[in-house]
């Protein structure tokens, strides 16, 4: 049915960006009133419009449609600042003083000194039950939160005020959240000998440290592959999510040239020359003056998360995405993100030890879905930023731009992150290790046909695979010119027979 635009009110969140003539990031939720008919919806990419029945209409104030954002529209913290930012303060202190003891009218309350950091005129409440800040059906929360007697409220966000995300409970992350992840592991760990697990350690350290650089088109020196490695490593056991640590791994995985001391004190920026100074932008980082406050809360949050009880996927998706929209290093931005993501499933016990989940290699292969849970932030924002380049493409960021950053809904990249970890977990692990277990019957079946080497078998098995199940001339006259033709048949078919995928 089409629907008539003209006939219906804006409400909630779209009232008040109307009223003040604000813009702000694109909200998964909005709201109309209808003069007539009755209740609809409609969804198209993950958004809901909803056109409700003129008795739905809140009234007219500020407070009225802040109550019905929160009742309908859901929480975003990133528009609430910028509404607390330009409409009057009067228009919150009447509003709340009119419910003081109201749910919605304390949540406010919370929200505006929280985001603001500016005390209203309000006394402390003096008794009645604590809510919570957050629905904790609705939304991703920390347990046992702090208890703020002077609106109580119990406040569960999953941050502090310098980076707080949100995550919302979708049906499709709930779905998720009932697959028990751990156990899929588990039961991999138990059906593999451990020598088999212990030698499939090293090929996965291997393929993620590989695929993370080339996500990115870069090739590293073996020094920098081996420190990558070793750094993964480490992640299995040590939490890197301090200042000091990610320098020191930034200083690891770059390039000596381009190591940095401190978070970085320029603007930085993705993009690529469409022409002569002409520069297509893709994304456009914080700005500098703003990434300190910024990574000193998602490392607040971080640990918040660590102690809260959050699902690990959850908790690596808030932090690993987190950190690469902030960008706080001049290179190497990428790659710790994803380090980030096996770092902290693995402080979180979803990854067993003596095993580590080949992420980047997922995204690797599936880079139109890893480009979109970048993209659902990046592109947006950019409408957002007022900015300008000089002839040496330095750019410059004109307006504020924190809040959009500290307040982001990261429920599309949480969504993203679990449909990477359930592939590494079903489909690349037991494809790395099935071909270990094909590659000693592959190899124990040439060594029955001729004793040599363990360093011709390798080169011979990699070039059968390379070449559907056969040797070429080139190859065989280049390396195994020794062979006899019997000798040459009847390896390659040990090589068809142990991986069964030729023709």
């Amino acid at each position: 049915m089409e629907i008539n635009y003209l006939k219906l009110r804006p409400a909630g969140y779209a009232y008040l960006l109307k009223t003040f003539e604000l813009t702000g990031m694109p909200h998964w939720h909005t709201s109309f009133v209808s003069s007539a008919g009755t209740h609809r919806s409609k969804v198209q990419d993950g958004t809901i419009e909803d056109i409700y029945p003129v008795r739905y209409w809140p009234g007219d104030t500020v407070g009225d449609h802040l109550e019905f954002a929160l009742k309908y529209d859901g929480v975003n913290l990133g528009l609430l600042k910028i509404i607390f930012d330009h409409a009057p303060q009067r228009d919150f202190t009447t509003y709340i003083q009119s419910k003081p003891t109201g749910k919605y009218a304390r949540r406010i309350w919370f929200f505006y000194e929280f985001l603001t950091s500016t005390r209203l005129p309000i006394d402390d409440i003096i008794s009645g039950n604590y809510v919570v800040a957050l629905e904790e059906k609705e939304y991703y929360t920390i347990a046992n939160g702090e208890k703020l007697r002077r609106y109580r409220i119990v406040n569960n966000l999953l941050g502090p005020k310098e980076f707080c995300p949100i995550i919302r409970k979708t049906e499709r992350l709930s779905r998720m959240d009932s697959v028990d992840l751990r156990k899929k592991c588990a039961d991999i760990v138990t059906s593999y000998p451990p020598k088999l697990l212990r030698r499939a350690l090293s090929y996965l350290y291997n393929k993620e440290t590989k695929s993370s650089f080339e996500i990115e088109h870069v090739k590293p020196d073996s020094t920098r592959f081996e420190k990558f490695i070793a750094s993964l490593e480490l992640g299995e056991k040590e939490d890197f999510c301090e200042k000091e640590r990610l320098i020191d791994l930034q200083n690891r995985i770059v390039d000596q040239r381009f190591r940095d001391s401190d978070y970085r004190v320029s603007q930085n920026y993705v993009g690529q020359a469409a022409s002569y100074q002409n520069e297509i932008i893709h994304f456009i980082s914080p700005q500098p003056g703003d990434i300190s406050a910024l990574m000193y809360g998602l490392l607040g949050s971080h640990k918040l998360m660590k102690d809260g009880n959050i699902s690990p996927v959850i908790h690596a998706a808030a932090i690993a995405y987190g950190f690469v929209f902030l960008h706080p290093f001049e290179d190497g931005n990428g790659r710790i993100h994803r380090f980030l993501i096996h770092n902290i499933l693995s402080l979180q016990g979803m990854v067993p030890r003596g095993l580590m989940f080949p992420v980047s290699a997922v995204m690797l292969k599936n880079p139109v879905d890893y480009d979109a849970s970048l993209e659902a932030f990046s592109r947006p924002l950019l409408k957002l930023i007022n900015y300008r380049l000089d002839e040496t493409g330095q750019m410059t960021v004109e307006n504020d731009t924190a809040c959009w950053y500290q307040y982001m809904d990261m429920t599309v990249q949480s969504e993203a992150l679990y449909d990477f970890v359930n592939k590494t977990v079903e489909e690349e692990l037991v494809e790395e290790l099935s071909f270990l277990i094909n590659y000693d019957n592959t190899k124990k079946a040439i060594q029955d046909i001729i004793d040599m080497p363990d360093r011709l078998i390798d080169l011979f098995i990699q070039l059968c695979l390379h070449n559907n199940g056969r040797l070429s001339a080139r190859k065989r006259s280049a390396h195994f010119e020794f062979l006899t033709d019997e000798e040459l048949a009847a390896m390659q078919q040990a090589v068809r027979d142990g991986y069964n995928r030729f023709d």
